[in-house]
């Protein structure tokens, strides 16, 4: 009896171990709810001026009118400095800069010269905290990245990652001008300016025409022929421009290109693009093309360089009747160096088409000529319309239940020269055009949010009762007036010297004859010994006299009579004043005022303030009062209340706790965010 009580007993003990473990695995799968995030770069949303959450009421965007009315909505405020590596790790952490330890872009630290960054910031292994992806692969749910900074090299064993933004990952080619040395537009010489991120690979090749050499078949022109280099990427290429009319005149009026320096693959008129065409460029696996690392040598290049098959799109942007050429070489940066797993490249590239992930570069190069506006939108254009087809096939094909989606196409648009500088009030420029024509303006710039709100609208459409679909940014974006350039001023103060760099042609910092320096965006850094070789932190009487030189220095600094220091921090108070990591805080941490941003660059005049070209910006704002910098936040999910305005804008650190809430996943992250629990039904 007894014997048979105890099989009846572990009998019942095992059918309720299945029972609970289908239970708890149902369970489970309730609350594994889908999670489509959409996060586009750079998206001003205030109260007052991008009053994003009004257009959607007005009808101008129904999608996001759609979230607000079955969702939660409000404004989200991000992290000193305000700008895409910082906030991007904050929104997919949940922490702030002190605890995942993304300070910047570029981060410096002891031990390394100052002229390199020791830690990229666009890393995903320098965050010291886990990612969302992480804590949604522990949690079993098949995770898509797409376009996310930070998100490679690759932290999922599973799932999928394609194109995380300037994490040093895979094959990345940049679109290139080329730009006839004859025409050039003044403010192009400060050739910093003309590289990614200022010290990597040119965006810009200055380059001139020259009497035809090579031989073309059917190349026909009525004026002599004017022959181009057009090499990028170790592909040489050759452009030719002719003269179609036949009256008597120098009028040009062509571009023809060949790759094979056989026969003419594409032909064009000024303002015209190319289709996409097959090119073979060649990617340097060992060189990391930057300015100021050791560079390889020519026989390492040649053994360490693998051939990439992508797509190439021609623009004529600018040709003049004399000849004077602007062209533009954008790529597909979509190929198996750039995705996981590899064979992911190829599928999008047959389904979804060539890759344009954002429109013109950084720093901006599409802002020198009128005929660069009209570039600048036609990238936007494709862009926008790439990510829209993107969600759409992916989330078919691949069924995600995690898809976070990221563009750069808005912080390009809003930081370029030709938007935000003339529709916010708070410009100096903002008089300079009529009511008119800012009104054209407002409506290219609302295009832009319809045809993000459109890509929202395709992962809606596609969406079930059980997904959490959420809209929010990293950043919005200021006016800009004045670039404020310390480095200038420390050169007046002798403490800084500046040097003629003949290979690269342009103008620099020497270290070794340096004593105090700023590097973007917030740090200066300062030793009375000198700054050259690795960066070691001084301290001692003479440091501190100094650094309290420096200090009264910024403070008196004005630009007819406004001061456009904010705030600073010494090394030590920055994790207090900033919520920076020690480690990564130069000896004196700034913030500038709304309307002035710090420059690292050096000039041969020497200027303090300047007007620059770009009239948008968000680096190195305390944001927290400038609504400017405020942008979105909007959640719908079947525990979501419907219809509510959160009533104090959020933490970028809030958004990640509350998504997980939202879609039932318990965490055991401490985060340094707050669940926003106002936005749930049960509060």
């Amino acid at each position: 009896m007894i014997k048979t009580l105890r099989i009846v007993f572990l009998i019942v003990l095992v059918m309720g171990s299945v029972f609970a473990f289908t239970k708890n695995n149902s369970n489970n799968n309730d609350r594994k709810l889908k999670l489509y995030w959409f996060i586009p770069d750079g998206l001003r949303n205030d109260p007052d001026i991008f009053t994003v959450y009004k257009w959607a009421q007005e009808g101008k965007l129904p999608n996001i009118k759609k979230m607000m009315d079955k969702g939660s909505y409000g404004y989200s405020i991000p992290d000193f400095p305000s700008h895409t590596p910082t906030n991007f790790s904050t929104l997919l952490t949940g922490d702030h800069p002190n605890t995942h330890g993304i300070s910047d872009g570029a981060i410096r630290v002891e031990g390394y010269p100052l002229n390199v960054s020791a830690i990229s910031g666009f890393k995903a292994n320098s965050k010291w905290t886990d990612a969302a992806w992480t804590i949604f692969e522990k949690n079993k749910l098949k995770t898509f990245l797409l376009s996310i900074p930070g998100s490679t090299p690759p932290e999922m064993s599973k799932g999928w990652t394609v194109r995380g933004r300037w994490g040093g990952w895979g094959a990345d080619f940049y679109a290139i001008n080329f730009q006839d040395n004859s025409d050039i537009n003044d403010n192009q010489l400060t050739n910093k300016n003309n590289r990614l991120f200022k010290n990597g690979p040119e965006l810009t090749e200055v380059t001139n025409s020259y009497p035809q050499k090579t031989q073309i078949e059917n190349l026909k022109s009525f004026s002599p022929v004017k022959e181009i280099s057009l090499d990028a990427w170790d592909n040489n290429a050759l452009g030719f421009i002719t003269d179609s009319t036949d009256d008597n005149k120098i009028n040009y009026d062509t571009l023809s290109i060949s790759f094979d320096k056989k026969q003419i693959a594409v032909s064009l008129k000024a303002d015209q693009w190319s289709d996409w065409t097959p090119i073979k460029l060649k990617w340097r696996t060992r060189d990391d093309f930057n300015l100021y690392t050791p560079q390889k040598t020519e026989l390492e290049k040649e053994y360490a360089t693998i051939d990439i098959n992508t797509n190439v799109k021609i623009k004529l942007i600018r040709l003049t009747e004399d000849g004077k050429f602007r062209i533009r070489f954008l790529y597909s940066i979509l190929n198996n160096t750039l995705t996981s797993p590899a064979n992911l490249a190829d599928d999008l590239n047959k389904n979804v088409g060539p890759m344009v992930d954002f429109a013109d570069n950084f720093p901006p190069q599409l802002v020198y000529y009128p005929e660069d506006k009209q570039t600048f939108l036609d990238e936007a254009n494709m862009s926008l319309d790439w990510h829209k087809k993107a969600a759409s096939y992916i989330i078919d094909k691949y069924k995600p239940e995690v898809f976070i989606q990221d563009t750069y196409t808005s912080n390009q648009m809003l930081t370029s020269k030709w938007w935000t500088g003339y529709l916010d009030p708070a410009s100096q420029r903002y008089k300079d055009i009529t009511d008119a024509d800012r009104e054209k303006l407002w409506n290219e710039v609302k295009y832009m949010y319809q045809k993000l709100d459109a890509v929202i609208g395709e992962a809606m459409s596609k969406a079930d009762d059980k997904t959490t679909i959420v809209f929010s940014s990293d950043h919005g974006v200021a006016a800009l007036n004045k670039e404020v350039y310390l480095n200038n001023l420390f050169a007046q103060k002798g403490w800084l010297t500046i040097k003629y760099d003949e290979k690269n042609k342009i103008y620099d910092i020497d270290w070794d004859k340096t004593k105090v320096a700023f590097l973007e965006n917030t740090n200066i850094y300062i030793n009375p010994k000198g700054l050259g070789g690795n960066w070691k932190r001084a301290s001692g009487d003479d440091y501190e006299a100094l650094r309290n030189e420096v200090i009264k220095t910024l403070t008196e600094l004005n630009d007819n009579n406004n001061f456009p220091l904010d705030k600073y921090a010494k090394w030590e108070d920055s994790e207090t004043v900033f919520g920076l990591p020690k480690s990564q805080s130069g000896d004196i941490v700034l913030a500038n005022k709304i309307g002035y941003q710090w420059t690292e660059e050096v000039t041969k005049n020497g200027e303090l303030f300047k007007t620059p070209l770009k009239s948008g910006y968000k680096q190195g704002i305390m944001a927290k009062d400038q609504k400017a910098l405020w942008t979105s936040f909007v959640i719908m999910g079947p525990n979501i209340k419907n219809n509510y305005e959160i009533k104090n804008p959020i933490s970028n650190a809030d958004q990640l706790p509350t998504i997980l809430k939202s879609i039932g996943i318990k965490s055991n992250d401490k985060f340094d965010g707050k669940v926003i629990e106002e936005i749930f039904k049960n509060n």
